[in-house]
């Protein structure tokens, strides 16, 4: 409620004609997200199986247990 009570309190600052336009602008914000909701940042698209291939190495011995925790094994 912040905004609109901000919003307002400047339009009565504003002389008429200039309310007319922002009465204007606000009609045709509320048609254009009428149709469509804002965009909002999407997420990259993530890849699919595979996109990894080729570009990353797993060393064979990966499950075994480190020597450094073989006594608490």
């Amino acid at each position: 409620m912040m905004i609109e009570t901000a919003i307002l309190k400047n339009l009565e600052k504003l002389p008429e004609s200039v309310k007319q336009t922002v009465l204007d602008y606000i009609e045709f914000l509320v048609k254009r997200y009428a149709q469509e909701p804002p965009k909002t940042e999407k997420a990259a698209k993530r890849g699919g199986i595979g996109i990894w291939k080729g570009k990353i190495w797993m060393s064979d011995d990966l499950d075994e247990p480190l020597e450094d925790l073989k006594n608490y094994i």
